[in-house]
């Protein structure tokens, strides 16, 4: 499985072109899934729904299935932030895992920046990013050697990738540390996690 990570200021881009390069990797034949760092009180249930009331009654996990999709739920008994390196761990293997967010996350990654947000970029003090998509080249702050991605050109940065998969190929520190795969329960007994910034991804 490799994966390569997006990272960028709330407003960069992220989302549209972790979007496009989906359709692209799947034409490309590649089976892909997506890793997206949320804010704190996200959702994807609703009041009245049995899984909701499941949930609402103190389950820890609810999985909801059909012969379309599945969805599992996980309600952390105290406050955590999972690491990119838990939530990979509960994934399929796939070809390619897009992780969106994460923005100090130990893995490589493409950094999207545009000059009209007005935020700092990252590439200058993190060793993971290993290229940088952006619509404003010229006005990078600080000079780089990374490659320089068009971020309204998706079919360069999908054939960047594919130029040299094997360099994103996924290696769990959480398999060194431990000699097995992530622990599944992520969240339990773990204390608050530091704050982050929210537009920060």
């Amino acid at each position: 499985m490799k994966v390569i990570g997006f990272c960028g200021y709330s407003g960069s881009g992220k989302t549209t072109l972790v979007e496009q390069l989906v359709s692209r990797f799947r034409l490309a034949g590649q089976r892909v899934s997506v890793v997206k760092h949320a804010h704190h009180d996200f959702d994807i249930d609703h009041p009245g729904k049995d899984s909701y009331r499941h949930r609402e009654a103190g389950a820890f996990e609810v999985l909801i299935a059909s012969d379309r999709r599945l969805a599992k739920i996980r309600e952390y008994e105290l406050r955590a932030e999972p690491t990119v390196h838990q939530l990979l761990a509960e994934l399929y293997e796939v070809d390619w895992v897009l992780v969106e967010g994460f923005k100090h996350a130990d893995v490589l990654k493409i950094e999207i920046w545009r000059a009209e947000t007005g935020k700092p970029v990252q590439y200058p003090n993190d060793p993971y990013v290993v290229a940088i998509a952006t619509d404003s080249a010229d006005r990078l702050p600080q000079p780089t050697g990374l490659p320089l991605l068009d971020l309204n050109d998706p079919d360069a940065v999908t054939a960047f990738l594919l130029a040299d998969p094997a360099r994103y190929e996924y290696r769990s520190p959480l398999d060194d540390a431990f000699g097995a795969p992530a622990d599944a329960d992520a969240g339990r007994g773990v204390g608050p996690a530091a704050e982050r910034d929210p537009a920060a991804g």
